[in-house]
């Protein structure tokens, strides 16, 4: 396939401008969290099969040692965040609701937070089934939220051929810096995973999608290359427009490459994969050690925080204990805050503060009382047909339509003849209504019920 040319300065149709908010975080180093006195690691942390647990209650661990193996392809295995006992493997609440499978880690006392557990490798010489098979040993999935195995999607079918290895640095929601700063303060290791996905895919170039409102991140990952001075082929560094959801890895690849990626397929049908920056930076720094992936970057921020910033935080803290170091509040419930995992605009408000922080946790925003009111008070109206959300969805889709269809449970109508499919939730929609219609959290309903049917 013939490489494309990219280009400067482009941008998607369409999306929106929210307010950034993240002045609190984006100049502030990344801290490191301390253990918390138990860890609650969940099976369930990726998108695929659950990974089988291989340890025993009662059994002592290290930090970095396996204690769940892969149970298929699409399943990651998962390594201590702590150096502990096994304490129970038993059913735990968990942020979408269900309660799951989970190993607990009584951390020991004054345990120290090198991993301690890994064989390191030479992989200098290694073929890209062993680099495929080592980025799977590290348990890693995409650090931006999706938490795709990142083994599979670095994998390419036989079918296809890839040139170009994209890497997304957009991080285009507000509030959260937490790729920001792995950019600014690991940008060696970020080259050094690129060259390793580089090497797995079989691309001949890297472009490193950074947002122009990061001119700091632009420049270290610059400096990165040049230190690098890569010889398996041609990595760049190139700002993009600001605008949500650049983040999107299609409205990414239409900024730099001026082209979309037809309804139904996948970057890599045009040659192509993305990946995070936190994903690529975790793997080279992890790869070369042998080790799993048993902490990631974490942006702790918002109204209701004292202290925010971002942190280093080991996979299974509790919630609860994340919030008391960064100096939130204690109040009784959630009565009277609002906590989300991930961005304002693609986060999850949760219930509890009993669950833990995955791996696909890239921020912990926390709202005030006096912050939700005017949000407590808005009303819905019907729809005046303004068109306000078609000139926002940056997938030129109907949500005015699709959102009719949903209240009247027109649901497979909304899958097969308005492409539902196409969806992938950015919240642009909700953001411009005037209606105040949660239109997003309609489609996430209605993408449920038609998987539910098609298992059925």
């Amino acid at each position: 396939m013939k490489l494309l040319n990219y280009f400067r300065g482009e941008a998607f149709q369409r999306g929106v401008h929210p307010p950034s908010r993240k002045e609190a975080t984006a100049d502030r180093r990344i801290r490191r969290l301390p253990f918390p006195p138990r860890v609650t690691v969940p099976l369930s942390q990726h998108i695929g099969k659950l990974p089988h647990a291989i340890v025993r209650v009662g059994q002592e661990v290290v930090r970095g040692q396996p204690i769940a193996r892969a149970d298929d392809w699409l399943s990651v295995p998962h390594h201590a965040p702590v150096t502990g006992v096994v304490e129970a493997i038993e059913l735990k609440p968990s942020a979408r609701g269900p309660w799951t499978q989970s190993v607990v880690i009584r951390a020991h006392a004054g345990a120290t937070q090198e991993d301690l557990w890994g064989q390191p490798r030479d992989l200098d010489t290694a073929s890209s089934a062993d680099l495929l098979q080592a980025v799977w040993d590290t348990g890693m999935v995409g650090l931006g939220g999706a938490a795709f195995p990142t083994h599979a999607k670095l994998s390419v079918p036989k079918q296809a051929h890839v040139h170009t290895l994209v890497v997304n640095g957009c991080e285009c929601e507000p509030y959260l810096t937490c790729d920001h700063r792995v950019m600014v303060e690991d940008a060696d290791d970020l080259v050094r995973g690129i060259r390793y996905a580089m090497r797995t895919t079989g691309a001949v170039r890297a472009i490193v999608g950074i947002e122009d409102n990061k001119p700091d991140a632009v420049a270290a990952v610059e400096a990165a290359i040049a230190r690098a001075n890569a010889t398996e082929g041609v990595i760049h560094a190139e700002a993009v427009p600001t605008k949500y959801p650049q983040g999107s890895e299609k409205m990414l690849l239409m900024a730099l490459f001026g082209f979309e990626i037809p309804s139904g397929q996948l970057p890599v049908s045009m040659g192509m994969v993305v990946n995070n920056v936190g994903t690529l930076a975790a793997l080279g720094k992890l790869l070369p050690r042998g080790q799993g992936l048993t902490e990631r970057v974490v942006t702790i921020t918002g109204p209701g925080v004292r202290h925010p910033g971002d942190y280093r935080v080991a996979i299974g803290t509790p919630l609860k204990f994340v919030l008391d170091h960064a100096g939130v509040e204690a109040t009784p419930g959630l009565d009277r805050r609002q906590v989300i995992l991930g961005g304002p605009m693609m986060g999850q408000a949760i219930a509890s503060l009993d669950v833990p922080i995955t791996k696909g946790v890239s921020g912990v925003l926390v709202f005030r009382h006096d912050d939700m009111v005017a949000n407590d008070q808005r009303k819905t109206y019907p729809c005046i047909k303004c068109g306000e959300c078609v000139e926002s969805c940056p997938m030129g889709l109907n949500p005015s339509t699709l959102g009719m269809l949903a209240a009247k449970r027109e649901y497979d109508l909304m899958g097969n003849h308005y492409h539902l499919g196409d969806c992938f939730e950015c919240g642009c929609c909700t953001y411009v209504c005037p209606s105040s219609i949660p239109l997003v959290q309609q489609f996430r309903v209605a993408k449920q019920i038609l998987r539910e049917r098609a298992a059925a």
